[in-house]
């Protein structure tokens, strides 16, 4: 088990990894890691994630007080952002926010991250939806995360940049750099006439891979209200909430009730 000053040299070396790779600019971004039920390590406010050391970084509860922090250093004002993502995901223990250039720019655009053109990206990744915008430091932003942390593992922050988390800071550090190559691969197809995607019996395969390796995290493949009912999945419904949206189970039962009385009196 890594101690606390090895967590903190982690989460250095992670912020100098997204400085390098242009996935910040400036004191952009900020890191966080679980280290008990009611203790979080993060970054600081106002500083750059690529020249941070151990002393930097600051330890919270989970209602974000500062328990402790060394002098000219405070958590980042985005930590409610994270916290509301351990709140409702207990299996997250580490949680990346940067603003890498291609993923961002799809998130500027309006574009969700969901269409199946990539196997790794269908099998580890899964789809990528919008946020709605909100006022960074505010609850504005996790309030419009929420809903999607149930069902997602990475998120685009309309107008602002992206979110991921996992079970571990490497893991979740791995999905913020495959949903920027993702979205750079998805963009660079687009220049060429479009991107040809999976049929929906290859997406089927690629999930069905995914079950096969017992890959941990959320993704339509086991989580899709749309797949779980029987139709076609979000990586090629074409409804970036889908997973969000209404679960409408009941509507098609009682539908089917009616149909099956309606065919018993016409004698069918």
């Amino acid at each position: 088990m890594m101690s606390e000053y090895e967590i903190k040299k982690q989460i250095c070396d992670i912020g100098k990894r997204i400085y390098d790779r242009r996935m910040v600019a400036a004191n952009d971004g900020n890191i966080s890691v679980k280290i008990s039920d009611n203790e979080f390590l993060c970054t600081p406010t106002g500083v750059s994630k690529g020249f941070m050391t151990p002393e930097y970084i600051c330890k919270i509860d989970g209602d974000g007080n500062v328990l402790q922090a060394n002098k000219g250093f405070k958590p980042s004002s985005e930590i409610k952002m994270h916290l509301r993502v351990y709140k409702h995901r207990p299996d997250v223990q580490a949680v990346v926010h940067a603003h890498p250039i291609y993923a961002t720019s799809f998130a500027i655009a309006g574009i969700p991250l969901t269409q199946p053109i990539m196997p790794e990206a269908v099998i580890a990744l899964g789809c990528v939806p919008i946020a709605e915008y909100g006022t960074p430091s505010t609850t504005e932003i996790p309030d419009n995360v929420e809903k999607y942390l149930p069902y997602y593992d990475a998120v685009l922050l309309e107008n602002h940049g992206a979110l991921t988390f996992s079970n571990s800071l490497l893991a979740a550090y791995h999905k913020m750099e495959s949903v920027e190559f993702y979205a750079e691969l998805l963009f660079l197809s687009k220049q060429l006439g479009g991107p040809k995607e999976f049929s929906k019996e290859q997406i089927k395969k690629l999930y069905e891979v995914r079950r096969a390796f017992n890959m941990s995290g959320k993704h339509p493949a086991d989580l899709c209200p749309n797949n779980k009912n029987g139709c076609v999945s979000c990586h090629n419904c074409g409804i970036p909430d889908c997973a969000v949206a209404e679960d409408t189970s009941a509507d098609a039962d009682l539908v089917a009730q009616i149909t099956k009385k309606v065919m018993e009196q016409l004698g069918k």
